[in-house]
């Protein structure tokens, strides 16, 4: 099944029709329940199904999550977990947690539902923590780059009860988040009609140069200055255009990002060079979780343990399966439909650009940032720790193989 055919037979008219009789978390929750392409019967019986079971009794606790731009449609093509663990969530806790899921930018956008979350807006946010960062400036720890050399070790270093001590508790602490689950990919530059009739980059060199859109992250910009990237900041209404008409080179993204949110008509080339996070996250208000009951704070770890297994093989498989990001590619993924082709790069120019912009092999770009969020760790050396811990596994190992751990555990 087309992902992008799976709710071609429901019309926006429909869609507001059950939203008014059900909630659009329910019907939301219904539609990421179902398999197959969605008619308007199946959606309409799968709502009503998912909406007698959240209603069935008064909860104790009603949960607002903000989801960006999220939609049934695009959560099929990134797998980010955010409505399986909204949906386990209420199951788990038979009801006493309700979660109100609002996605598709109705709540809060990838810039300020950190922001809504904090002052209280929303209770829990979905949305990238490179976005994220201007509000939680503490995230940009996750951006150093070349600190994770794959998708593998980055699922690792969520797991690790590690994470709790360099990510987690940090950004608890500051910022008054509790980080609860990650899709994980590591970012490239998504080339558009500049490079629409150029070979498949191959070499390094051949990107630098280009005029790149650069997202919220302040690390993230320091790999691209380095890398020659001219990183420029550009609003995401005008990215779309300016990759269409050449106004820019390329934006900094991933692969699922592309498909997901609708890029890859106007991308041409999407060049692997893994050189930062692009790591799609919810987290919730650190003060609304210290209000739940113990059993009720044990449920939400759990279905967050939940939605990071999901999200952990799902993604690996829809990255294939779906978005088309492989070699060689199979036909009938959103990659193939828009002729976008995924540009690996070989080993020896990965390492060249380590060498050129990592803090391995060039500290002193990175030395102001670095010691401020070593600071707000209290003292200890971020990118080291976080560096060591992603390389515990063999670098070969595949990300859908990386063992779960309840990362909260020491154990």
């Amino acid at each position: 099944m087309k992902v992008s055919n799976a709710l071609s037979g429901i019309s926006r008219r429909d869609l507001f029709r059950l939203t008014g009789q059900f909630g659009l978390s329910s019907v939301v929750m219904g539609a990421g329940a179902l398999t197959g392409a969605m008619t308007l019967p199946s959606l309409a019986r799968a709502a009503e199904s998912t909406y007698d079971k959240r209603f069935a009794k008064e909860p104790k606790h009603k949960l607002t999550l903000g989801a960006a731009g999220f939609n049934p449609r695009n959560l099929l093509i990134e797998r980010a977990g955010v409505l399986e663990f909204a949906r386990d969530l209420e199951e788990r806790t038979e009801g006493e947690i309700r979660v109100e899921f609002i996605g598709d930018n109705q709540i809060c956008g990838q810039l300020n539902c950190v922001e809504k979350t904090q002052t209280g807006v929303i209770d829990m946010y979905a949305a990238s923590t490179q976005n994220s960062a201007g509000g939680a400036p503490y995230l940009n720890v996750l951006d150093y780059a070349y600190m994770f050399p794959s998708r593998a070790s980055q699922y690792h270093f969520l797991y690790s009860p590690e994470s709790q001590r360099i990510l987690r508790e940090p950004l608890e602490k500051r910022h008054g988040l509790k980080f609860l689950f990650s899709h994980c990919e590591l970012r490239g530059i998504q080339l558009g009609n500049n490079f629409a009739e150029k070979p498949t980059v191959t070499k390094l060199e051949e990107l630098f140069g280009t005029k790149n859109r650069v997202t919220g992250t302040q690390l993230g910009r320091i790999a691209m200055q380095l890398l020659n990237l001219n990183p420029v900041p550009v609003a995401w209404e005008e990215t779309l255009d300016g990759l269409k008409q050449g106004l820019i080179d390329g934006a900094e993204t991933w692969a699922s990002a592309v498909a997901y949110a609708n890029m890859s008509p106007v991308v041409s080339q999407s060049v692997d060079l893994k050189f930062f996070c692009g790591t799609e996250h919810t987290s919730m208000s650190s003060r609304v979780f210290d209000a739940m009951e113990p059993h009720l704070q044990d449920a939400i770890m759990e279905s967050a343990y939940l939605a990071q297994v999901h999200v952990q093989a799902a993604n690996e498989a829809a990255l294939v399966k779906t978005v088309g990001f492989s070699d060689p590619q199979l036909p009938g993924t959103i990659f193939a439909e828009n002729n976008v082709r995924p540009a690996f790069l070989a080993d020896d120019q990965i390492k060249m650009a380590e060498e050129m912009c990592s803090p391995e092999f060039n500290p002193e770009p990175w030395a102001q940032w670095r010691e401020r969020l070593n600071n707000w760790a209290g003292g200890i050396d971020t990118y080291q720790e976080i560096y060591n811990t992603a390389r515990e596994i063999p670098v070969d190992t595949l990300p859908e193989n990386v063992e779960p751990r309840r990362w909260w555990r020491a154990a």
